[in-house]
């Protein structure tokens, strides 16, 4: 199995090198990165749970999908080409933001990345990848944010940040 390679960046996003993706993650090294949320037409948010297989986060609950872009491809592409390997459908995304956080892992691993977070809207059932994926739900965006609060325990680390940024943007763009 060839190891996937991360796209390691400076703080413009502009590309430095190649380094696998374990390496990257032992040494917190700043690479590009994508999140994906979609929102169905009640304004609801599809979650995943991760599987219990997963090198790190398992089970925790996070955005409908997030990994890494592939090198020469972009960031809509990648986005896609994830959404559909982890949760079994397509749909149209558009780009919202970016930005970089770094995230520490209790196992010694580090999500650094630069993060683009991605909007996209369909009221499909996913077709779920049980290699990638052990359960989901639509959940609403307050419920999500008052869980998040109420029980931090059970989201992935880079959702607590990236959801609050997500949050956060709609309220502004929608006032």
């Amino acid at each position: 199995m060839i190891e996937e390679k991360v796209i390691l960046v400076n703080e413009k996003d502009e590309p430095i090198g190649l380094m696998p993706k374990l390496e990257a993650h032992e040494k917190a090294v700043l690479h590009r990165a994508f999140s994906v949320f979609v929102l169905n037409d009640k304004n609801e948010l599809m979650l995943q749970q991760r599987a219990a297989d997963k090198y790190h986060s398992p089970l925790l609950w996070t955005n409908t999908c997030c990994s890494h872009q592939r090198d020469g491809e972009s960031n809509i592409q990648a986005g896609k080409r994830r959404l559909l390997e982890e949760m079994g459908f397509e749909v149209e995304l558009k780009e919202l933001f970016s930005f970089i956080y770094k995230a520490p892992f209790d196992n010694g691993l580090t999500e650094h990345e630069l993060d683009h977070v991605m909007i996209g809207y369909s009221n499909q059932e996913p077709n779920i990848n049980l290699e990638e994926v052990a359960s989901w739900k639509w959940m609403k965006m307050d419920a999500v944010q008052a869980d998040i609060k109420a029980n931090p325990q059970n989201y992935t680390e880079w959702f607590k940040i990236i959801f609050e940024k997500f949050y956060h943007y709609l309220e502004v763009k929608t006032i």
